[in-house]
């Protein structure tokens, strides 16, 4: 089914993302529903902990979770992202305004936006993450966007576990 979007003259497909917010800033996680849904995104659900993230991953098995670092529980952004990467093969971008705190390895997210950032930048972040996604391919780095260091690095030299 296709929907005449109604920002343009363009066509588009009914949502082909499924996003789970985890950010305990009440407004902001309803700022990012909005531009997550006029993006072409389904939002499945908004967590502000690890239980309720992990209560929404289990139940919905999102293919994106926008995940802050710093959530009502403590620093368990990076847990949240780990355990969602590997149980469900979610994607993961974390929401930090510490990015110091992101581990190296970026507990399997793809990266990292600071805050503060503005609707355009989560716009060409859900555009990236899209694209990796569904094709699997790295395509430009959004401005304000850290990538992480695994989608960078060659096959061949990464270590083994």
């Amino acid at each position: 089914m296709r929907l005449i979007s109604r920002w343009g003259s363009g066509v588009s497909d009914l949502p082909d993302l499924r996003v789970m917010i985890v950010e305990d800033q009440a407004l902001l996680a309803m700022e990012l529903e909005l531009v997550l849904g006029e993006s072409g995104c389904d939002v499945v659900g908004c967590a502000m902990d690890k239980a309720g993230a992990f209560a929404i991953a289990e139940r919905e098995r999102p293919d994106l979770a926008l995940i802050d670092v710093n959530l009502l529980d403590g620093m368990t952004g990076p847990q949240i992202a780990q355990s969602i990467v590997s149980e469900y093969g979610t994607a993961v971008v974390f929401l930090t305004a510490n990015p110091e705190q992101i581990p190296d390895g970026f507990a399997g997210a793809l990266g990292a936006v600071s805050k503060p950032f503005d609707e355009q930048t989560i716009r060409a972040v859900i555009g990236f993450a899209r694209q990796f996604i569904l094709h699997r391919t790295v395509g430009e780095t959004p401005r304000r966007f850290r990538l992480a260091p695994w989608l960078t690095t060659p096959p061949n030299d990464i270590a083994p576990h």
